[in-house]
Formats: C-alpha cells, structure tokens, sequence
C-alpha cells in the first residue's frame, strides 16, 4: 500500500472510530482491540494505529500502559474541571461572536436549531451531532481558532461522557430553547447576553452530568 492510500485510510478510520465513540457505539473506557477492529473493518493494523494516535491526540483515546488505547472516561471531579474550562473559553467565544458574526454566521446557527428541532419534533433524541454542528458554527464566528481548538476537544470528552446518560426530554428542550437564545443574542450583537446564555446553557448541561452521574 501506498503511503498516500495508508494516510488516506487512516483519515477515513479516524472519522469512523470517532463517530461511533462520540455515539456511544464504543462506550467511554472500553479498550480499543486492534485486532478485533481491524478485522471487522477488513483493514491492516498500520492504518488502524494512525488512527488511534490521532484520537489519542484529539483526546478521544487515553494510552494506558500495558493496556493500549482506552476510551476516554472520567469521574465526578474531572467532569467538574472540563465545565470550567469549557465555560471560561465557551462564553468568551459567545462574546467574540456577537461581535465578530457575519450573515452567513447568523445562518448557520440559526439552521443548527432548526435541524434540532426537526430530530426532537420526528421522535428522535437530541443527536450530539446537532449539538456539536451549533457550537462549532458559533465558534466559527468567534474567529478564534485558539479557542476552537481547544473547546473542540473538551466538547468532544464531554460527549464521550454524555453517551452513557439517558438525557430527560426536558432537558433537551431546555437545551434547544438555550441554543436558540444564544442564536439571537450573536445575531444582535449582545455580547454580555450571549455570555449569559452560554454560562447558563453550560451550567445546566454540568450539572445534569453529575446528577447522573451521583445516581449511576
């Protein structure tokens, strides 16, 4: 194989493997056996461990020795530490948006809380993929790509987390209301709203986890 078709392979394995932690597929601190996938995938062990070096960078994937790759996990005191990383950099990200969003911006978001409300009004549960494409638009228009980068990650982690809950209907209603407010709020240029938002919207989101988490 090529080393342009093994890097090729290895990209399209990364989205495979993420999608199916970030789903829950592959729950949070399940080994990953490179045997067992690379053989149900039809694929060679070279691509396989590219893959898994860049979930381990992204953060997806946690090395433990004499173990190999595991999927991220995390208990009470950890999952605390992420929401105060994430809200520092989430709500200065709603405050550069309201200030930096253009039309198309405005649009994106407004189109993620759509798409939203399509999945819960047809039945299904509050996709992490619809919340991951609305704060990715808002971070776009934070113009940022410090922040991106590092919220990404986070926002990743905590999903892996999130997976493993049944989340109440009403909270994905308070979450949808919370995006949608936050939309207005970047499309209005209100700044100091928009940070509002966002620190309530993480604050929620935080302490449903460990209300789960304190009952499991």
């Amino acid at each position: 194989m090529s080393e342009t078709l093994r890097r090729g392979l290895a990209g399209q394995l990364v989205g495979t493997l993420r999608e199916r932690i970030l789903t829950g597929e592959i729950p949070s601190g399940t080994r990953i056996n490179e045997v067992e996938v690379a053989r149900e995938l039809g694929i060679s062990r070279g691509p396989l461990r590219e893959a898994i070096r860049q979930l381990v960078s992204e953060g997806l994937l946690v090395h433990v020795p004499n173990k190999g790759a595991v999927v991220f996990e995390a208990g009470v005191a950890e999952v605390e530490a992420l929401f105060e990383l994430r809200s520092a950099l989430e709500t200065a990200a709603a405050r550069l948006a309201a200030g930096r969003r253009d039309r198309k911006d405005v649009t994106a978001l407004r189109r993620a809380c759509e798409q939203s409300r399509k999945l819960m009004t047809g039945g299904r549960r509050f996709a992490h993929r619809s919340s991951l494409d609305f704060h990715r638009a808002l971070l776009d228009a934070a113009r940022s790509p410090r922040i991106a980068e590092q919220v990404e990650r986070v926002h990743q982690q905590i999903t892996v987390l999130r997976s493993l809950h049944n989340v109440p209907a009403s909270h994905t209603e308070a979450s949808m209301a919370d995006h949608e407010q936050l939309a207005e709020a970047v499309a209005e240029g209100l700044a100091d709203r928009a940070a509002e938002v966002m620190a309530r919207h993480l604050d929620r989101v935080r302490a449903q986890m460990i209300a789960h988490m304190a009952e499991q």
